[in-house]
C-alpha cells in the first residue's frame, strides 16, 4: 500500500566512474514556526490578548500558513510533507481551521497538539498526512525550568512515535526557552531542554542502536551553540556519525552565512532539523537522509524597505498587522528509499 501512494523522484548519482540513474521514493519532514498563530478568541488564561488578531486578520492568517504548507517541498514531493513540526501555535482549533483551508484540505492532514503551560499560550504541534504516516502514542514532555529557579514556564517538548511509509520513527518538536533576559541569563534553559531531548534520545538508542529520531524545532539557538554541540553532541559530518549519534546538517549552512530569522541585521538558524544515526548509518534500503532546505522562496521574503530581505512576518516590531507569514523561514528535510534501478 505504501509503495503505491509514494511518488518516485529520479536521481542522478555519480560516485562511480560511469553516471547510473536510480529511481527512489521520497518523502519530506518540514518545520515552521508560525508567529504567534491565535485564533479571535481571548483566552483569560493565557497571556494572548496581544496577540489575539481581528477576524479579518485571522481569516488572511489561515490562508498564509495553508499557502506555505501547500508548497514547503513540493519540488521534491508533490504531496507535500509527510509531517510538519510547528511553533507558537494557540490551540487545536488554529489547527482544525488552517487544515481545511482549501489550498491544503485534499491532503487530509490530522494533527497533534497539547495545551501548554507557556504564559502566552503558545505550543508546539504537529500536522502529519495519514497517508504516510500513523500515530501509535504521543504524549508531552516537561522541561524543568524550576529546577533552574525560573518561575515562568516554557513550551513542551511534543513526543510522538508513529510509522512513517514503513518505518517506525520517534520524534521530538522543540521550541526551546527564548533568549529573553540575555544570553547568560537564557541558555541554561536551553541547555536544559536540550538535556530533556537527549535523555529521550540515550533511553531509545540503548534499547535500539538502529533507532529512526527526528529532533526538529525553534531552537532559539544556533547550530553551533553549546546545547547543540555539547548536550545533543550533534555531528556535523555525515563520516562522523555514529548509530547513537544526532546528525545536524545545518552546522555547515550556518557557518556559511544561511539562517531562518534575523535578529538585529544578523542572521541566525535556530529552527533544525536533527536525525539520529539510524537516517545515515543503515545500509539497508529503508529510508535515508538525503538533503535538507532553508525555504526561503520569494513569497516569504518582504521585498522592500528596510526589511528587504527578510522573512515577511504576520506583524510589524510596533505589531501592526503586515499581511505576511512569519518571521522564520521553514525548514524542510527529505528522505530517500530506493525502488530499483
Amino acid at each position: 500500500m505504501v509503495k503505491k501512494t509514494l511518488l518516485p523522484v529520479l536521481l542522478l548519482l555519480s560516485g562511480m566512474q560511469t553516471h547510473a540513474q536510480q529511481q527512489f521514493k521520497a518523502i519530506a519532514i518540514g518545520f515552521y514556526n508560525c508567529e504567534n498563530f491565535f485564533d479571535t478568541v481571548d483566552d483569560p488564561l493565557k497571556d494572548d490578548i496581544e496577540n489575539t488578531p481581528s477576524a479579518a486578520e485571522y481569516k488572511q492568517k489561515l490562508h498564509n500558513m495553508a499557502t506555505v504548507f501547500q508548497k514547503l517541498g513540493t519540488e521534491i514531493t508533490p504531496d507535500g510533507p509527510a509531517i510538519i513540526g510547528l511553533a507558537e501555535i494557540e490551540n487545536d482549533q488554529v489547527l482544525r481551521d488552517v487544515t481545511a483551508e482549501p489550498e491544503i484540505k485534499s491532503r487530509n492532514y490530522k494533527y497533534v497538539w497539547f495545551p501548554t503551560p507557556d504564559v502566552r499560550g503558545i505550543s508546539t504541534a504537529m500536522l502529519y498526512n495519514p497517508k504516510y504516516f500513523t500515530v501509535i502514542g504521543a504524549r508531552p514532555v516537561h522541561v524543568p525550568l524550576e529546577t533552574l529557579g525560573q518561575t515562568r514556564p516554557t513550551r513542551d517538548v511534543l513526543y510522538v512515535t508513529g510509522i512513517l511509509a514503513g518505518d517506525t520513527v520517534h520524534i521530538l518538536v522543540n521550541h526551546w526557552p527564548s533568549k529573553s533576559g540575555g544570553e547568560a541569563r537564557s541558555a541554561p534553559g536551553r541547555r536544559l531542554a536540550a538535556s530533556v531531548d537527549k535523555k529521550i534520545f540515550d533511553s531509545l538508542t540503548a534499547e535500539n542502536p538502529n533507532v529512526k529520531l527526528l529532533l526538529m524545532g525553534d531552537l532559539n539557538d544556533n547550530p553551533t551553540s553549546e546545547g547543540v554541540i555539547e548536550v545533543l553532541k550533534a555531528k556535523a559530518e555525515k563520516k562522523e556519525v555514529g548509530l547513537t549519534d544526532i546528525f545536524n546538517p545545518w552546522i555547515n549552512l550556518y557557518k556559511k552565512g544561511y539562517g531562518t530569522e534575523s535578529y538585529q541585521g544578523e542572521w541566525n538558524l535556530i529552527d533544525q532539523i536533527m536525525v539520529s544515526g539510524g537516517f545515515v548509518k543503515n545500509n539497508n534500503d529503508k529510508w535515508k537522509y538525503y538533503k535538507e532546505e532553508i525555504f526561503n522562496k520569494p513569497f516569504l521574503i518582504n521585498q522592500f524597505g528596510k526589511d528587504k530581505g527578510l522573512p515577511h512576518r504576520s506583524y510589524t516590531i510596533s505589531h501592526t498587522w503586515d499581511n505576511g507569514f512569519s518571521d522564520h523561514f521553514p525548514v524542510v528535510m527529505y528522505f530517500i528509499e530506493k525502488t530499483g534501478k
